[in-house]
């Protein structure tokens, strides 16, 4: 603040001398013509000549340029301190020259003989006039004012004082008098500029104070828009951002909009082998891809993990084809920080016009979901067939509860033979959904549906209760060896408490826990980690734990160990024409002798034909199902299926 206080002191003295000048110049030149009136021409001339000299000075000390003026308002510190120290030094140097030109009016008792010549009266006048203008001119800096009258007015009063008598004596006190007023008056009027400056310069601050408040709320608040609307490792924008852009897109008029969902695939494959790190700087580069290659007006977010979304209206040169086949080819491209073998892309297209996003999103959402089961590096447009599917899946979300609650789901169990399919081993559930809309809905997709509405342990326990009910009916028929096999998903094992579930159901009706089994199906990746207490609270009851669809997928020698796996089923794909297949007849004995050399059991599932059964006699294979043996079917037509069997044996 004070340093703003000397800053306009320095303003007002520049602004009121250069203001005073013209009046001194001209009184400069009225004292010089009546000393050349009085015969003191030269003496006069020689007087005005020091007197505009120093005024000359005093002008352009005025003018010349000071690094305190020219130095910004909020300036750094050094450079604070350099401008105060600039304004100071200004202010000491018009101090000096004020002075120097008060000693030359001072020099005015020579050109009237020490105020006693008859010109004396005026050039006192004079004398008098231009010191109170100095005093009313310089209030900003008392120190200029009081430098310039002090010499002038104290030679006055001492020369009439020297020269004596009462009136003379009289008069040189008044001027003492006079001059003390002048400079009391200089020192009050300087500080009533301070306090007025003072307070203008404290409104200004509290002026800017207030703006950069606003500025820097208006910031912080463009900036919380930002993040809230925008992805913070992509730049690109994030759900809620694109929602609300891509809402605005799709009600303006125009050209059918088309909206693109992309799913890296092996991403979390980079993850797992280079660190998130580089998987952070993978998905920086996905983004700057899809920039590069998207219209300059499309819309690209990030939903989340390695999910992208576009909207983009579609023309004749980039129809919705030909830029899901550029994305697809500019994402496979090779990345620096790893083999670019590991990663590549699904999409889903969309292209309509008139549904909501959230319609298009499921419908992209659903041809993301066909492209990604025919295989990596593909996209698929939302088609009529697809549409199908989707209400399907819609209605099977919906109606689910309605069916648990109304018995209208039911499970069907599935013969597993031994004795070269000759016996009836055991029995695998099943469960099955008769739609009233959509007929028989795949088991998968129940589950799915159950997961997606939150009924997963609700359709775990409607299975567990069908399984129980006929493993009271085998005991109950004398077959104490019959084990019943259920399906638990990945998910299910993760989200669920499997364990506690199946054993205080077995607990609670009596039955052993040795003749029922839990197949851990192999459609996602298990986090063996995340399952692995329940599996051996399963295990150490003595429940089978058997690993489906072995051989591919997720399958590995580490997973049979850490899922404490008593049997293994050998998938569908490597059965099916396994006797016109060395290959398949290959890896079906592989797996065989695994299984001995391990102590598992082993089931070959899929068997369609019967030659493939009859290879799998031949190559010894202890336990098998199939159609060719026997289809699912309901549970009392599999109980009597189960006896007539052994009665058939014995």
């Amino acid at each position: 603040m004070s340093a703003s206080i000397r800053r306009d002191q320095l303003e007002a003295v520049r602004r009121s001398v250069q203001h005073a000048m013209p009046v001194n110049a001209l009184l400069g030149v009225t004292g010089a013509l009546v000393a050349a009136h009085a015969g003191l021409g030269r003496a006069g001339l020689a007087w005005f000549a020091m007197s505009s000299a120093v005024n000359l000075a005093r002008f352009g000390l005025c003018r010349a340029p000071c690094l305190g003026l020219a130095a910004p308002e909020g300036a750094r510190p050094g450079q604070a301190r350099a401008a105060a120290q600039a304004i100071d030094r200004h202010l000491r140097l018009a101090t000096l020259a004020a002075f120097l030109s008060g000693l030359v009016w001072s020099l005015v008792a020579l050109l009237c003989d020490g105020y006693t010549a008859p010109q004396a009266l005026f050039y006192l006048v004079v004398t008098c006039g231009i010191t109170a203008g100095a005093v009313t001119h310089g209030m900003a800096y008392a120190a200029i004012p009081a430098s310039f009258i002090t010499p002038p007015l104290l030679t006055v009063a001492v020369c009439l004082a020297w020269t004596g008598g009462f009136d003379r004596t009289c008069l040189a006190l008044t001027v003492l008098l006079y001059l003390a007023a002048l400079l009391r008056s200089a020192v009050e009027t300087e500080r009533g500029f301070r306090r007025t400056s003072r307070l203008k310069n404290e409104a200004t601050a509290l002026a800017r104070a207030r703006q950069e408040a606003h500025e820097a709320a208006s910031a912080l608040a463009d900036e919380m828009r930002r993040r809230a609307t925008h992805d913070g490792l992509t730049g690109l924008m994030n759900r809620a951002g694109f929602a609300q852009a891509a809402e605005a897109r799709i009600l303006r008029p125009g050209p059918a909009p088309c909206l693109i969902l992309l799913d890296l695939d092996g991403f979390k494959s980079v993850n797992d082998v280079y660190g998130h790190s580089t998987g952070d700087r993978v998905l920086i580069e996905v983004a700057q891809r899809l920039r590069r290659t998207l219209p300059p007006e499309a819309l690209a977010a990030r939903f989340g993990g390695d999910e992208f979304a576009v909207l983009y209206d579609p023309s004749a040169e980039v129809p919705p084809a030909d830029l899901a086949a550029n994305l697809v080819a500019v994402v496979v491209e090779p990345f620096e920080s790893f083999d670019a073998g590991r990663l590549g892309v699904s999409l889903g297209l969309c292209h309509a016009h008139g549904p909501s996003l959230t319609q298009m999103l499921s419908c992209a959402d659903e041809a993301l979901y066909a492209a990604k089961a025919a295989g990596r590096n593909r996209f698929r447009i939302f088609d009529e067939s697809l549409r199908g599917r989707l209400e399907m899946r819609r209605d099977s979300e919906r109606d689910l509860s309605h069916g648990l609650a109304e018995t209208g789901l039911s499970v069907w169990f599935q013969p597993i033979f031994s004795d070269g399919g000759r016996r009836i081993a055991g029995l695998e559930a099943l469960v099955r959904w008769n739609h009233p809309t959509h007929g028989w809905i795949p088991p998968g997709e129940i589950v799915a549906a159950a997961a997606r509405s939150g009924l997963t342990e609700s359709l775990l326990r409607f299975i567990l209760e069908q399984v129980c009910g006929l493993m009271q009916g085998l005991r109950a028929g004398g077959l104490r060896d019959v084990r019943v096999a259920m399906n638990v998903s990945p998910r299910e094992m993760a989200q669920i408490p499997v364990d506690e579930i199946v054993l205080e159901r077995l607990r609670a009706l009596g039955l052993p826990s040795s003749l029922i089994e839990i197949e851990i199906t192999e459609e996602t990746a298990l986090d063996i980690e995340a399952v692995q207490d329940k599996l051996l609270a399963l295990s150490r009851a003595g429940i089978c734990v058997a690993l489906d669809d072995f051989g591919i997928g997720y399958s590995s020698l580490a997973s049979l160990r850490q899922l404490r796996a008593g049997r293994v089923k050998i998938d569908r794909s490597l059965v099916t024409g396994l006797s016109a297949s060395d290959d398949k007849r290959g890896l079906v004995q592989a797996v065989l002798g695994l299984g001995r050399t391990l102590g598992l059991e082993v089931v070959a599932e899929g068997v369609e034909t019967a030659e493939d059964l009859a290879m799998l006699r031949a190559l010894g294979c202890p336990f098998m199902q199939g159609y060719h043996l026997g289809r699912p079917v309901p549970a009392e037509q599999a109980l009597r299926l189960a006896l007539a069997s052994r009665t058939d044996a014995a």
